[in-house]
């Protein structure tokens, strides 16, 4: 007898659906397992038998066939494993078979028939529901993580048995319900981080107002103790909230990295991922063995702050250009490439010396060669891909104690919007939303300059030897400053300050 069901798998942080087709005939007792398999579903064969043998039924000494198509993308993990009992079990007569219509089944089995949670619950509905499916049958466990996907009935189980007898209509399992808008309208503010902590620095914090308006990315250059990652650390705090489609994409990459659960069914603040020095290249950017998404799609819609930059491996930064340009990372395997969101917000902090106290020659003791080693780690190709680059200076003691109350950060954030409103508005029809995703010909577009700012710019340019890139940079930059003003045309001001955060990068690196 033949029967099918339904399961999905995992593509980047997509998924698709998968036919799990079984044939239950006569010949020599066997069981085969086919369609392009990893070595987690060839496992399958022998989790499914005993979990069925051990949840009370009975395989017939028949030849056993599954198929699992499209049999030309490998499938890999340990999701199948239900579709793949219920399957057998429909073409054995335990299950009616009009029962599998509209439904898909998604879990992994232990020997004793319990059914465990798995990664990447929310690509997976969102998969079925585009497909058409109505149900989806999924660990207890993940039910809630599910019930996040509208229009789909999410049906949470325990165990292979549970799951028959529903299928039969021997019990009534009520889907599961999230209340998503309630989610969005209830949450409490729980970053207690806020920029009218910070005393002074207002230059830093003009930057990173002006960073986060039209997401560039950033970097502070200071000694150590000056606020660099105090800064960093509240930057989240300014960043408008998410919409219900950006929560959604964040949630897919962290469901797929095993970092979602009941407790937490979608992520409502936007990211700070800030990871150690020490990390590697996979880890920063993703892949592996079985690829997973790595802290720049982690950092998504939010910031991945890169705290002591030059004490990162140089190999490990480098693999960081083609995702700033890109927004996306691509991982290529030998029978797969997988695509990750790369749309975060660098923030980047360095010492301007090994000791970290240049240029005070009171207190630094290093070398100009030493210096010029230290911070030439980070090479001109990456330094090049930073829009906005601002010195952090040490605060006195004056300014510490008796310093005037600092604007708090929703007052900023406020002023974030507005901006922003103004991107949105201008490049609704170009599926852009940000100053910083212009390409060359919309720079010219829409940062056209008057006759002035041309020659001011062209100056600039000559006389600091401004790459093309960088020279576009600062336009997107200028664009973004007008637009916090909330001005139609980039004017000399707006120039002048774009073109300022160009400048700390020469006085440490040199000509551009």
């Amino acid at each position: 007898m033949f029967s099918k069901s339904f399961s999905a798998a995992i593509d980047g942080i997509e998924a698709f659906v998968v036919n799990v087709e079984a044939d239950v005939s006569d010949g020599l007792p066997s069981f085969d397992l086919v369609g392009f398999l990893g070595s987690e579903v060839k496992e399958a064969k022998e989790r499914v038998k005993t979990a069925i043998r051990n949840s009370g039924y009975t395989l017939p000494p028949k030849h056993i066939t599954i198929n699992l198509s499209p049999a030309d993308v490998k499938k890999e993990g340990t999701a199948f494993d239900l579709a793949i009992a219920i399957a057998i079990l429909t073409a054995s007569g335990y299950i009616p078979t009009d029962y599998l219509k509209q439904t898909l089944f998604i879990g992994e089995l232990s020997l004793d028939g319990k059914i465990q949670r798995v990664n990447g619950i929310l690509p997976l509905i969102c998969a079925a529901q585009k497909q058409g499916l109505k149900r989806c049958i999924i660990p207890k466990d993940n039910a809630k993580e599910g019930a996040v996907v509208s229009d789909v009935d999410i049906i949470g189980v325990e165990s292979l048995s549970q799951t028959v007898e529903y299928l039969s209509d021997m019990i009534v399992l009520q889907p599961e319900f999230v209340d998503v808008s309630g989610l969005f309208l209830q949450q409490e503010e729980r970053n207690t981080l806020d920029f009218s902590d910070i005393v002074g620095q207002v230059s830093a914090k003009r930057a990173i107002e002006v960073s986060v308006a039209g997401q560039h990315n950033i970097m502070m250059i200071g000694t150590p103790g000056s606020g660099k990652t105090m800064l960093a650390k509240r930057i989240p705090s300014i960043m408008p909230e998410l919409s219900f489609e950006e929560s959604l994409e964040i949630s897919k990459i962290y469901s797929v990295s095993g970092r979602l659960d009941n407790n937490r069914v979608l992520i409502l603040e936007r990211p700070f991922r800030s990871p150690h020095h020490t990390i590697t290249q996979s880890a920063l950017v993703g892949g592996g063995r079985c690829p997973r998404p790595g802290e720049i799609s982690l950092a998504a819609h939010g910031v991945l702050f890169l705290d002591e930059l030059t004490e990162f491996d140089n190999r490990t930064l480098e693999v960081l250009r083609q995702p700033l340009e890109e927004k996306v990372v691509t991982i290529s395997r030998l029978y797969a490439t997988y695509t990750y969101p790369a749309n975060f917000m660098l923030v980047a902090a360095l010492n301007p010396c090994k000791c970290g106290y240049y240029p005070d020659r009171s207190k630094c003791n290093c070398s100009l060669q030493q210096i010029k080693q230290y911070i030439g780690k980070i090479s001109r190709p990456l330094l090049d891909r930073i829009d906005i680059c601002v010195e952090t200076i040490p605060i006195a003691y004056k300014e510490l104690t008796y310093g005037k109350s600092q604007e708090s950060s929703s007052v900023i954030r406020e002023r974030i919007k507005e901006a922003r409103k103004h991107q949105l508005n201008r490049y609704q029809k170009s599926g852009k939303y940000f100053n910083s995703q212009l390409s060359p010909s919309e720079v010219k577009k829409y940062c056209s300059l008057g006759e002035k700012e041309q020659k001011i710019l062209e100056q600039a340019f000559t006389a600091m030897n401004l790459s093309a890139r960088a020279y576009h940079r600062i336009l997107k930059v200028a664009r973004t400053i007008a637009d916090l003003e909330g001005k139609e045309c980039i004017e000399k001001h707006h120039l002048i300050e774009a073109i300022g955060y160009r400048g700390v990068d020469r006085k440490y690196w040199g000509d551009a």
